[in-house]
């Protein structure tokens, strides 16, 4: 019945957009820039924490095992 605008339709809904829009179009644009800019920095800010988390658990050092006890040595006399 209805199917998506074709080819000619986009180009017409872009006209009406420009003609809507176009007065603000660099305004819109340049908060678009700063908005990527934004994302991406908040991007490498959370990547870097993981990094440090990772190497801070690399760096940890793990306590030796506990030693295990022998049949002889985990006698237990019962009263």
């Amino acid at each position: 019945m209805f199917g998506l605008p074709g080819g000619w339709e986009w180009i017409v809904v872009l006209i009406v957009a420009l003609m809507i829009f176009g007065k603000r179009l660099p305004e819109v644009g340049k908060s678009m820039g700063k908005t990527i800019v934004e994302f991406k920095k908040g991007l490498r800010d959370v990547q870097s924490e993981v990094d440090k988390a990772d190497r801070k658990i690399e760096q940890t050092p793990t306590p030796p095992p506990a030693p295990q006890l022998t049949a002889e040595e985990h006698h237990v006399d019962h009263v």
